[in-house]
């Protein structure tokens, strides 16, 4: 699955140019859990609010929902800057983090802020049909766990399959580490269980597109675990699922991998235009 992304630039700046005429404007700190939620716990009010950067002077705009990385138990939320001005909104999430909460906690808030997304980007003039859920490692995780495993997004109200595409950047696809460490097993015990993307492979779920760094740069065996999940998506009969492997880059990955997230929106969005 070597991938070389040499030929990819032109995909990152040759996007449409009617994004240069596009005026741009950034939210911050919204909250993404109701004021009765919200006030019930400091730390709620504190981590799980959102930033949102669209162009407000258009209309039907695809939607990049972006979680940062940082192993669970550290990062907060931010915007790239390498998606910003391509004609997309991008909300950057921020959420709770363990150990000060159960690592569980981080998926629930995910769902939350995605359920966010959904129910208020039409607000901002976004097009609900194109909602893209991506993020870096432990932001890719949530995204996974979101996107195939339904339940953490049916309690908000929100079918998954409704994400327009997953697009995770080196996620784990085991059960992440932080869980398991919780549950008292070490890093290298590899762990397939209802806290891993892996245990809900189905041919229903969204497009996805999975991106790590080079295998013998990745940390403990990211690529392997991408890798078995790109095959057994396509086993239970998965159409849309690809994996790039980005040669010569570790797991920070981020900067060569923008273009191909920047292109697999386009391609998307394409895709569903053609279909109407």
């Amino acid at each position: 699955m070597k991938k070389i992304i040499f030929l990819l630039c032109f995909l990152f700046f040759g996007v449409s140019s009617f994004s240069q005429k596009l005026e741009y404007e950034t939210k911050s700190n919204i909250p993404y859990y109701s004021e009765a939620i919200s006030k019930t716990d400091a730390y709620i009010t504190e981590r799980c609010v959102l930033d949102i950067y669209y162009p407000k002077n258009a209309k039907n705009f695809a939607t990049i929902v972006w979680f940062h990385g940082g192993g669970l138990t550290g990062g907060s939320k931010e915007i790239p800057e390498a998606l910003k001005n391509k004609g997309f909104a991008i909300i950057g999430v921020g959420y709770r983090l363990s150990p000060k909460v159960k690592a569980a906690k981080c998926i629930e808030d995910a769902a939350a802020a995605i359920a966010w997304a959904f129910n208020n980007i039409a607000n901002y003039g976004g097009d609900t049909t194109q909602i893209f859920v991506s993020g870096h490692s432990a932001g890719a995780y949530l995204a996974l766990m979101n996107g195939l495993d339904k339940k953490w997004l049916q309690k908000e109200g929100i079918d998954a399959n409704k994400i327009a595409g997953l697009i995770p950047l080196s996620a784990q696809c085991i059960t992440h580490f932080e869980i398991r460490r919780e549950n008292g097993i070490p890093d290298t015990t590899p762990t397939i269980d209802a806290y891993a993307p892996l245990f809900y492979v189905r041919a229903d779920a969204p497009p996805l597109l999975l991106i790590t760094g080079d295998r013998e740069l990745e940390m403990l065996g990211r690529y392997e675990e991408n890798a078995y999940m790109m095959r057994m998506m396509k086993l239970v009969g998965h159409k849309q699922t690809k994996l790039y492997e980005l040669d010569g880059y570790g797991h920070g990955m981020t900067d060569p991998a923008f273009p191909l997230v920047v292109n697999e929106v386009n391609r998307i969005i394409k895709e569903k235009q053609t279909k109407k």
